[in-house]
């Protein structure tokens, strides 16, 4: 059915969508790597910081009056990590997302096409069986997209319950944290 140059030009974009991918991977992965080193040294920094301040501390009412102005910052700064980092991964998977629909969409109008030839070539007499590859065809198409509109809703639906997530979890330190000024 195809000939030998749109077997090697089918390869070739198939290859270089692979090669894609590969590379919004690494960048991914880049970010990712980015995220944790300016996060150890932050932490690094901010608890040699915090050691000092421990070890400048008169008595125990002065320590215990520290203890909450740490706990914030650190619960606010997981927060904002996980944050950064849901942000990365939901951005490389929109990336991997975008690609392979466009490839798909491809794939999809180069079956059309062949479906389309062999329906001007075939013979008299297989208009059932032809009829049958259309229907078979169309039953793909609306399986793609009715997958498509899932996987588009299921990543709505976890970005919402992530960001309550967040919201609920800030809330909880912010509050902890004014109980504990109060406390001290």
């Amino acid at each position: 059915m195809m000939t030998p140059e749109q077997m090697i030009a089918a390869q070739k974009s198939q290859l270089e969508a692979m090669f894609a991918l590969t590379g919004k991977a690494v960048d991914g992965l880049e970010k990712m790597l980015e995220l944790n080193m300016q996060t150890m040294k932050t932490a690094l920094s901010e608890s040699s910081e915090a050691a000092m301040a421990a070890l400048s501390v008169k008595d125990m009412q002065e320590f215990a009056a520290m203890q909450p102005n740490l706990a914030q910052p650190m619960a606010e700064k997981m927060l904002s990590y996980s944050h950064h980092l849901y942000e990365i991964a939901s951005g490389t998977q929109a990336e991997f997302a975008k690609a392979i629909e466009a490839n798909a969409a491809d794939a999809q109008k180069k079956m059309q096409a062949m479906v389309e030839t062999v329906v001007k070539n075939a013979p008299a007499g297989t208009e059932t069986a032809v009829a049958m590859m259309k229907s078979a065809m169309s039953a793909a198409n609306n399986a793609y997209d009715s997958v498509q509109k899932a996987s588009k809703q299921a990543a709505e639906v976890v970005e919402a319950n992530f960001n309550t997530v967040t919201n609920t979890a800030m809330k909880a330190a912010q509050t902890t944290s004014s109980r504990g000024k109060r406390a001290a």
